[in-house]
């Protein structure tokens, strides 16, 4: 730190892309800027990682097309895309049967897709009532708050298979359970993911490609363009506001600003000590946002056998705790690897279990999903987030019910001088690369509009 300045127009605080973006908007308008970043990278739940030789994500990595700021930073920043890999037959690992299928729709029983049809035309239906920016308003929102996502599959939903079906999406995409999340909150996300065929899906959907170095890169280059570098291993302890400025106390002394951005996890929000004490609402908020739970992992082979086979490699399971699969192999088919989650309270169970114990669930669940070919892997990676400190778990905070009309109002409001971003406050894909960026040009926005000309 030393010849360092402890002093600039705006604080940032976090280093993930939300915290990037911010800064470089400010910037941009000529403002001094400094982020601090309690890691020793850049990137937040975007995270590099090598295996057989190959970079990986060993943090988020996907991109559809209607994410456009993600897309867009990506090419203002010089990287390229690539598509997933989708050719051939899905796995479908269902009441202890294998069976393949194509499309985004798994081989469920005819009865049960039929109702799936009708379930997810009203889910589309009743996400266009919610208010983009005041999901709480909406005329049924107290209603759907008052349940949760299980409450409602039990009581709207008959066939086994479509209430399956309904589970494996709120684990496969929030990596929590359906009995922890509010309905309204489910719904609100459905709405600025565009619906559950984008969530899910590859083509046209969120899974749709790739970035060729990986998506850390993005983060990476973005942090490379500010002209005041990332302050790291700065983790912000204290927050103090008053009429000439905030002052935020760190490991590594104070540091002055007029305004501060905090682009961060609620929950990790909700660690640092305020001077004053936060409002009620927004204080009740943090409180409340718990993250999700998952284990991010990658296998790799001498080959992609499953191509051969005419499989994807893609895969998903009601009962395998590495529950869901997809091809991460790369364009030169060197190496065969694939990419999976060991989500909600199958990750809360393994996190405390040696690697060895999760790679032997992982290459039985491959075993059965591709075959016996699936038994030697030639090196095995995984991430898990519950246990990294400056993220509490990934990919994305969620609401139980009563928390988005009761405190959902604080979500982006600013207190005082403090701004808040990070993907959860996004409008549009929150929980995504795509949402984070949102989120930081709004902050961003909202600090130009309040700083002295």
């Amino acid at each position: 730190m030393t010849g360092e300045s402890k002093s600039a127009d705006v604080i940032v605080v976090g280093a993930g892309m939300a915290g990037l973006k911010a800064a470089m908007e400010l910037e941009a308008q000529g403002r001094s800027v400094i982020v601090l970043e309690a890691r020793d990278r850049v990137g937040g739940r975007l995270m590099p990682g090598e295996i057989a030789g190959q970079t990986i994500d060993r943090g988020g990595q996907w991109v559809g097309p209607t994410q456009k700021l993600l897309l867009a930073e990506a090419e203002a920043q010089g990287v390229k895309t690539y598509l997933q890999y989708d050719k051939g037959k899905q796995v479908l690992h269902y009441k202890g049967k294998h069976r393949t299928y194509s499309g985004d729709i798994p081989a469920l029983p005819l009865h049960a897709l039929l109702e799936l049809g009708l379930v997810q035309k009203r889910w589309d239906r009743e996400m266009m009532t919610l208010p983009a920016d005041a999901p709480w308003t909406a005329p049924n929102a107290m209603d759907w708050d008052g349940q949760t996502l299980e409450s409602w599959i039990r009581k709207n939903i008959r066939t086994e298979g479509a209430r399956t079906f309904a589970r494996i999406v709120c684990r496969a995409v929030f990596c929590a359970e359906p009995e922890q999340m509010s309905y309204l909150f489910f719904l609100e996300y459905l709405r600025g993911g565009h619906g559950v065929e984008d969530l899910i899906g590859v083509k046209g959907g969120a899974q749709e490609a790739k970035f060729l170095g990986g998506a850390h890169s993005i983060a990476r280059k973005m942090a490379d363009g500010l002209r005041s570098p990332v302050q790291f291993e700065t983790p912000v302890r204290a927050i103090r506001q008053d009429d000439d400025g905030v002052e935020l106390r760190t490991d590594k002394g104070a540091f002055r600003a007029t305004r501060a951005i905090i682009a961060i996890p609620p929950t990790l929000a909700s660690r640092i000590h305020y001077d004053a004490p936060l409002p009620s609402l927004r204080d009740g908020l943090m409180q409340r946002m718990p993250m999700g739970s998952v284990i991010k992992v990658h296998v790799a082979y001498d080959k992609p056998f499953w191509r051969k086979n005419g499989l994807a490699g893609m895969a998903v399971s009601d009962a395998h705790a590495f529950n869901v699969v997809f091809d991460q192999t790369p364009e030169d088919e060197s190496v065969g690897i694939l990419v999976g989650f060991i989500d909600g309270d199958h990750a809360t169970a393994m996190s405390s279990m040696g690697d060895n114990i999760r790679r032997n669930e992982v290459v039985k669940a491959l075993t059965d999903y591709f075959g016996p070919e699936a038994r030697e892997p030639i090196d095995y990676v995984d991430q898990d987030w519950t246990a990294e400190e400056w993220s509490r778990g990934c990919y994305v905070a969620h609401m139980a019910p009563g928390v988005l009309t009761r405190f959902g109002e604080a979500l982006r409001a600013p207190v005082g001088r403090l701004h808040w971003a990070g993907t959860e406050t996004a409008t549009e894909w929150a929980g995504y690369m795509d949402g984070a960026l949102q989120s930081g040009i709004r902050a961003a926005r909202e600090v130009t509009r309040q700083l002295p000309r």
